[in-house]
C-alpha cells in the first residue's frame, strides 16, 4: 500500500512536479531510419485501406441496429393495450427495457471514446508515415494496434447488440463466437493486445563509472518521500560516474535507512568494482576527520542545495564539518534548465578528496541516456537500484498466493491528492465512478481475472471502487496486502528478518508486486508511480497497455480552489 502521501497540503505544494517536464511518457515505438521506402508505401496503402473497411464494418451495422431498436420500440408501444399497461408483466418488460438502454448508451460511450483514440492514433501514422524523414513510428507495430483495436471493438459492438436485445428475450440468439469466425478477422480474435514492449536494448547508449579510489561524492538527498529519494540516489550516482567518484549513500540517521529495502553491495557487483559505499565504511576509511572539502551546489533556488537548516544540523550531527555552501550555477528547482554532461563535469569536477552538490532528484541532465531502460551506466544486471532480495522473493509468494500469473496492478493514490492534482493544469484527480471505468476498460482488454490495488485511499473510497469495476457482468476482484496472519507463509521472510511492519518495506513491496504484474496503471504526478514503471522498463516487464489512470480524460468534475 502507498506509503508516499505528503504530511500535509504544503509537502504536495513542494512536490508538485511539472509531468511534461520530469516524468517520462509513454511514446510510440520508435521505427528504425533504414527501413525501405516501398515497405513505407505498401504499410501506408495497407493501413488506409484496412481502416476505412473496418469503420465501415463498425459504424453499419450499429447504424442498423439503432434504427432496428427504436422501430421495434415504437411497434410495441402500438401494440400494447390500456390492460397491458396495467400488467405486472408488462412493468417487468418496460423496465428491463430501459435499464439494457441505459447499459447500452454506457457502452456506446465507450466504444465512442475508443473510436475517437482509434481515429486520432491512425491520423497521427499516416502523417508519420507520410513523413519520409519521420523516425517516430514502427509500421508493423502500429498497423498491429490498429488491427487489435479493431478486434476489440467489434467484439464490444457485439456486446451492444446483446444487451439491446436482451430486453426483447433474443440475446441467447447471438452467438459472441462469430467475431472469432468472421474470416477477415481470422488471426487477429486472440491478438495479445497488451504484449510486452519491445525495450530496444540493442540500441541502449552508456558510460562507465570507474570512480578514483579516494575521491567521494557525498549524496545528499533531502525533496518528499522515499520514491523522490530513490531517484535522486539514482542520478546522484550518473552524477558519480561522469566525476570519477565513489558514491557514499546517506546514514540512516538524516535519510531513510536504505539497506533495508535495497542490497548496496549488489550494486558493487553490478557494475564490476567499488563504486558505492555505506556512511559507516567512508567513516571508517576517512578515519573519522568527516569534512566535505568543497559543497557546490546544483540548485540555487529556493535554497543553495535545495537543503534547510535542519538537514545542516543534521549533517553535523553526524560528525560532519563542511565550508559554506556555494551555488555552481544559477539553477531553479522549478525550472531546471537542460544540461549536458559536459555541462556537469566543467562545473563539478575538483581534485577535493569529499565533495557535495545537494539534493539533484529535480536535475535535468541527459534526460534521454538517463531514461533508457536500465539506466545510463554500464553494468551486468537489469536495473542498479532494484529490491533487495527479500522484498523481491516475498512479492513473488505474494503473487503466487493471490494473483497468479496474470493480473493488472493499479497504484491508486488518494491521500492529499486532491489539492496536489487539482493544483495542475489539468486536474489528475477522478470520481470514483469515472476512475471504475477507466480500470474496467483495461482490465477487459489485458484480459485479466483480478486487480491488485496498492492504495492509501480509505475504505469508504475503495469499496465503492470494488462495487463498480465490473466487466461482461462480472465484479472484477480488487485485491490489497492483507494484515499479517500467522496462517499465512507469504510473507515469512519479511517477518523472520525483522522486517515486516517498516512501513518502507511495504512500500517497496507494493511496488515490486506492481512492477511484475502484466499491466499496470498509475497515478499521474506520483513518483512512486514513475519508480514502478523505472522498475518495468528496466525489468522488461513493460506492456503497450501500461498507462496513468484516465489517460487521454479530464475529471468530469473539478472542485473549485480555495
Amino acid at each position: 500500500m502507498d506509503r508516499e502521501s505528503s504530511s500535509d497540503e504544503e509537502e504536495d505544494r513542494r512536490n508538485l512536479i511539472d509531468q511534461n517536464e520530469m516524468l517520462p511518457k509513454s511514446n510510440p515505438p520508435i521505427i528504425s531510419t533504414f527501413h525501405l521506402d516501398h515497405f513505407k508505401d505498401r504499410i501506408a496503402n495497407a493501413n488506409f485501406t484496412f481502416k476505412k473497411r473496418y469503420l465501415f464494418a463498425i459504424f453499419l451495422p450499429l447504424l442498423i441496429l439503432l434504427l432496428l431498436f427504436f422501430t421495434t420500440d415504437i411497434k410495441n408501444l402500438f401494440r400494447f393495450t390500456s390492460s397491458n399497461v396495467s400488467d405486472p408483466r408488462f412493468d417487468s418488460f418496460v423496465n428491463r427495457m430501459r435499464e439494457s438502454e441505459l447499459q447500452a448508451l454506457s457502452l456506446l460511450r465507450q466504444q465512442q471514446l475508443g473510436l475517437f483514440k482509434l481515429w486520432n492514433h491512425t491520423s497521427f501514422v499516416n502523417a508519420s508515415i507520410a513523413d519520409s524523414n519521420s523516425t517516430l513510428l514502427n509500421p508493423v507495430d502500429s498497423y498491429l494496434d490498429f488491427k487489435s483495436t479493431v478486434v476489440s471493438q467489434i467484439s464490444l459492438n457485439r456486446q451492444i447488440q446483446q444487451v439491446l436485445l436482451s430486453s426483447h428475450q433474443l440475446g441467447n440468439s447471438l452467438d459472441l463466437a462469430d467475431n472469432v469466425t468472421d474470416p477477415i478477422l481470422s488471426g487477429f480474435a486472440s491478438l495479445d493486445t497488451c504484449r510486452k514492449a519491445d525495450q530496444k536494448l540493442s540500441e541502449r547508449k552508456t558510460i562507465e563509472w570507474n570512480p578514483r579510489p579516494d575521491k567521494y561524492l557525498f549524496a545528499i538527498c533531502v525533496s518528499g518521500q522515499m520514491s523522490n529519494h530513490l531517484i535522486c540516489l539514482e542520478k546522484h550516482m550518473f552524477f558519480a560516474a561522469l566525476l570519477n567518484r565513489i558514491l557514499v549513500i546517506p546514514s540512516p540517521k538524516v535519510d531513510y535507512q536504505f539497506d533495508r529495502v535495497l542490497d548496496i553491495d549488489r550494486i558493487n557487483k553490478c557494475v564490476g568494482r567499488k563504486v558505492v559505499v555505506e556512511f559507516d565504511e567512508f567513516a571508517e576509511a576517512m578515519k573519522n576527520h568527516l569534512h566535505i572539502d568543497k559543497f557546490m551546489c546544483y540548485f540555487s533556488l529556493p535554497q543553495p542545495c535545495f537543503m534547510d537548516d535542519d538537514h545542516v544540523k543534521k549533517l553535523k550531527s553526524l560528525g560532519i564539518s563542511m565550508d559554506k555552501l556555494k551555488a555552481a550555477w544559477i539553477e531553479d528547482v522549478k525550472k531546471p534548465t537542460k544540461r549536458t554532461m559536459q555541462d556537469v563535469t566543467a562545473k563539478f569536477s575538483s581534485n577535493d578528496n569529499v565533495i557535495a552538490i545537494g539534493d539533484v532528484f529535480y536535475a535535468d541532465v541527459e534526460r534521454d541516456l538517463v531514461m533508457q531502460p536500465g539506466g545510463p551506466l554500464a553494468h551486468k544486471c537489469k536495473t542498479l537500484i532494484e529490491p533487495s532480495r527479500l522484498i523481491l522473493l516475498t512479492a513473488q509468494r505474494f503473487i503466487q498466493t493471490f494473483l497468479g500469473e496474470k493480473f493488472v496492478a493499479l497504484h491508486f493514490r488518494r491521500h492529499g491528492f486532491l489539492i496536489f492534482c487539482n493544483a495542475k493544469k489539468p486536474s489528475c484527480f477522478f470520481p470514483i465512478p469515472q476512475a471504475a471505468d477507466c480500470i474496467a476498460r483495461v482490465v477487459e482488454r489485458a484480459n485479466t481475472p483480478v486487480v491488485y490495488l496498492s492504495t492509501d485511499a480509505a475504505e469508504s473510497e475503495t469499496s465503492i471502487l470494488q462495487s463498480l469495476v465490473v466487466v461482461n457482468g462480472k465484479a472484477v476482484p480488487l485485491i490489497k496486502r492483507p494484515a499479517r496472519n500467522p496462517a499465512e507463509k507469504w510473507d515469512a521472510l519479511l517477518y523472520r528478518h525483522g522486517l515486516d511492519g517498516d512501513p518502507q518495506v511495504e512500500a517497496m513491496l507494493d511496488k515490486t508486486i506492481c512492477a511484475m504484474s502484466t499491466v499496470f496503471i498509475g497515478s499521474s504526478g506520483s513518483t512512486f508511480t514513475e519508480d514502478i514503471l523505472r522498475l518495468r522498463k528496466d525489468w522488461g516487464s513493460a506492456s503497450l497497455c501500461d498507462e496513468y489512470l484516465c489517460q487521454g480524460e479530464l475529471p468530469n468534475f473539478i472542485a473549485d480552489d480555495e
